[in-house]
């Protein structure tokens, strides 16, 4: 599965309902379909502090999220990290949900009341998300971790949900333990260069992303 696509399971009970009501969801979603074109070798990253975007390979990607983002990227080409993960075109939520629609992981109930009463999509198989989330267990409790898991975690990290998405998963972990952990997970990753500092750099990008709208709410 891509990280787009665990990520969404993973911020959504199984009703279909947001696990989290927060607005920053969709810079989550944006960061993971990012991380998944870098790791696809479809965009890369430049080595600034905040880092450039640069569309290598233009066109579809075969996937109806990765199309989404991958039409908004080439005309966003050479642009900051920092503004394409807040830009809400790439928070292709309704992409995602299609393309897991369409292997039978999810249904969608469509928007009701002129749009008042929100979109649902509840689980129809819970197999991948379980799979997911086994992952993330054995990771929290020291085992390797792939690109994949340090960039789901530093999302959930970053929105400030972990605790509550990976309740179960962070077995006894507190909260201090459990940040220190992430924050060792991301320095395991075993990847290239190019893709260990892309990840990095978005990682970044994204929880600081995150955490602009809480700073202008308590001034």
């Amino acid at each position: 599965m891509l990280i787009v696509e665990e990520l969404f399971l993973l911020m959504r009970r199984d009703d279909g309902k947001p696990a989290s009501a927060m607005a920053q969801r969709g810079y989550g979603l944006a960061a993971a379909v990012i991380t998944d074109l870098v790791l696809a070798e479809r965009i890369t990253l430049s080595d600034d502090k905040d880092p450039r975007m640069t569309v290598l390979v233009p066109g579809p990607a075969g996937h109806p999220a990765l199309d989404a983002a991958m039409t908004r990227l080439e005309q966003r080409d050479g642009k900051k990290l920092s503004t394409l993960v807040t830009d809400g075109k790439l928070a292709v939520e309704q992409e995602v949900a299609i393309a897991l629609a369409q292997v039978g992981v999810i249904g969608i109930e469509e928007k009701r009341a002129l749009g008042l009463v929100p979109a649902k999509y509840p689980v129809v198989d819970p197999e991948p998300e379980r799979r997911t989330r086994e992952q993330l267990r054995l990771v929290l409790q020291g085992g390797t971790p792939r690109t994949e898991d340090a960039t789901l975690l530093a999302i959930l990290q970053g929105l400030g949900v972990v605790p509550k998405v990976l309740a179960e998963e962070k077995g006894t972990l507190g909260r201090r333990d459990l940040k220190r952990r992430i924050e060792e997970v991301s320095t395991e990753v075993k990847a290239g260069d190019a893709v260990a500092k892309a990840v990095a750099a978005m990682n970044t990008a994204m929880m600081t992303a995150a955490m602009v709208p809480v700073i202008a709410a308590g001034t």
